[in-house]
């Protein structure tokens, strides 16, 4: 008898095999904790996207970048390849695009090394990307001072209250109030021209910021930052230059070469020296044959009479 194929349908009833049972259908939650599983593995996985599809988003955490910092950066990243991944979020508008959240020098220098950008892409709304990019600030140690306190201003400007500035940066209130009297001391302009002065602390800057509040003290600060020689210095040079001249000039100094005073005969007689703290007269003993004994026995008729003689010019040019 001819063997019956094993895909015929000539079964007999009985024998007929019941078809499989359906797994049961997940629950909504079972789909929406898969969901947010899988949308974890996509945040936390490391993509490679071309630099030309990332735009700035944020705030303005880095106050200047040196030639050679960004050099020493993309002779590292060609050498070594991106160690560290940038963290991006979808652009708003661009669909493809992306937005920085924080990996700005690696960014750059990736973008003129021609390299793609090895990045997490993660859902952020504004406040959330705020609060990832001061956290991450917060654990870069060489964020200086004013970088971290202009952080704080961007964050009041755009409406932020204290206390999410103080958790964005990892700092106490108080903390937040220090920082925001000197970042918003400066037009975010001037702090670019400065750089990050990472040697120079919270005092320093704020002695900067009384400095500024003198008259014409803007005018030379700028009129100095536009010369040649300002770009040549290094950001801390540059803050202590602008200090140097947001301070009030001093006084020109009173001429202090002293003078001889001589008799009708011409014989010298005494020394007189003005200064800023007064004039001062000196009668040599050994050439003044008695005349400076004299002279301090009846010095207070003598200054009266001349007092009085200009005391009498006076009123009469008035």
């Amino acid at each position: 008898m001819a063997r019956k194929g094993i895909l015929s349908s000539n079964i007999p009833t009985g024998t007929r095999s019941k078809p499989a049972a359906r797994p049961p259908a997940p629950s909504r939650g079972t789909v929406g904790a898969l969901q947010s599983s899988l949308s974890k593995l996509q945040e936390n996985a490391v993509q490679e996207i071309s630099a030309d599809l990332i735009e700035d988003a944020g705030v303005e955490d880095r106050l200047g970048f040196s030639g050679e910092a960004h050099k020493q950066l993309k002779d590292s990243l060609e050498t070594y390849g991106q160690q560290v991944p940038v963290l991006l979020r979808p652009h708003s508008t661009k669909t493809g695009h992306y937005e920085i959240v924080y990996g700005r020098r690696r960014l750059k220098a990736l973008k003129d090394l021609g390299l793609p950008v090895k990045a997490m892409v993660r859902q952020l709304d504004d406040h959330a990307l705020i609060m990832a990019q001061g956290q991450e600030n917060t654990a870069r140690q060489d964020l200086s001072f004013i970088e971290k306190a202009s952080f704080a201003a961007q964050l009041q400007d755009m409406n932020y209250d204290r206390q999410t500035i103080a958790a964005a940066l990892s700092i106490d209130l108080p903390m937040v109030s220090r920082m925001l009297k000197i970042g918003t001391a400066f037009a975010l302009p001037f702090l670019r021209n400065i750089g990050s002065a990472p040697s120079i602390g919270r005092d320093r800057w704020a002695t900067l910021a009384k400095a500024m509040e003198a008259d014409g003290a803007s005018n030379r600060v700028d009129a100095f930052m536009r010369t040649p020689d300002f770009a040549t210095l290094s950001s801390n040079d540059r803050f202590e230059a602008a200090l140097k001249r947001a301070a009030a000039p001093k006084p020109a100094k009173a001429l202090t070469k002293p003078r001889t005073l001589r008799t009708a005969d011409g014989k010298a007689l005494a020394d007189i020296k003005q200064t800023t703290r007064g004039v001062t007269l000196n009668i040599p003993s050994r050439t003044a044959d008695g005349f400076d004994t004299w002279f301090n026995a009846n010095a207070d008729a003598v200054l009266q009479d001349l007092h009085d003689q200009w005391t009498k010019s006076t009123d009469a040019e008035q």
